[in-house]
């Protein structure tokens, strides 16, 4: 596992790099190639794809948010594994220079999630869970980096909260503080930090795998529609109640 977590910090480090001292103009345009997820593919979608199959393909198969199923002849790779990733989790807000963007990365072998990892190309922390530990790295110097919970955090993050405005209006009604920023990978890194994670519409195994593996010991509601996260008891049965209702 550890040559496995080298490589995939490798490709996040190359990224950030690339995103931070070279970045061109050319790479705020679009594919025009809708990728597997559903989307238009921005080049620097397609630029951090490659830079994860070049690190990532001679250890496992790949399933990309942008090319879909990518297979590894690697004659040493794990059988029947594969890493699950989304080269770029929050590509608008890149487009949009806004600074919360970074990539998700679950690496599975028959089924289970072995190892999740989630970088973030705006502060430069890249978070590793094994299942067992939790560790985050600095992607400019590759040292592992202090970090400390938030004990009482004061606000939730509800994704895709624009398609929901009943419940935007529940939420104020309650007076529940709530920020929508739009990347779900490093959201789910940060639940531990926020009173909840809220997430409507549809769902995605490149968003949504290495982060749920990183939220197990936290509250879980799925339905198909919404997926609720959250530390504490309270606020979280408080919301399963407003999202059973639609």
């Amino acid at each position: 596992m550890t040559d496995i977590i080298k490589a995939v910090l490798s490709a996040n480090k190359e990224i950030y790099e690339y995103i931070n001292n070279s970045l061109t103009a050319e790479d705020f345009g679009y594919s025009g190639i809708i990728g597997a997820g559903g989307d238009d593919s921005a080049l620097m979608d397609i630029k951090a794809e490659n830079i994860f199959i070049k690190h990532l393909l001679p250890y496992g198969d790949i399933l990309s948010e942008e090319s879909g199923y990518i297979a590894s002849n690697s004659t040493f790779k794990i059988q029947h594994s594969q890493f699950i990733i989304d080269p770029i989790d929050g590509s608008d807000n890149f487009m949009a220079r806004l600074p919360y963007f970074g990539s998700s990365v679950a690496y599975e072998v028959n089924g289970e999630i072995k190892l999740a990892v989630i970088g973030n190309f705006c502060n430069g922390e890249c978070l590793v869970y094994d299942g067992t530990e939790k560790k985050v790295y600095n992607l400019a110097n590759s040292n592992t980096i202090e970090t400390f919970e938030i004990s009482n955090p004061k606000f939730g993050i509800f994704e895709r909260s624009y398609q929901f405005p009943q419940i935007c209006a529940k939420l104020t009604q309650l007076g529940i503080k709530f920020r929508s920023p739009g990347a779900v990978a490093l959201t789910l890194a940060n639940a531990h930090n926020c009173q909840f994670v809220l997430f409507g519409g549809k769902m995605r195994d490149y968003d949504l795998k290495a982060g749920l593996f990183l939220t197990q010991d936290l509250h879980r509601f799925e339905n198909g529609k919404f997926l609720l996260i959250a530390k504490e008891k309270e606020i979280f049965s408080k919301l399963k109640e407003i999202i059973k209702e639609l």
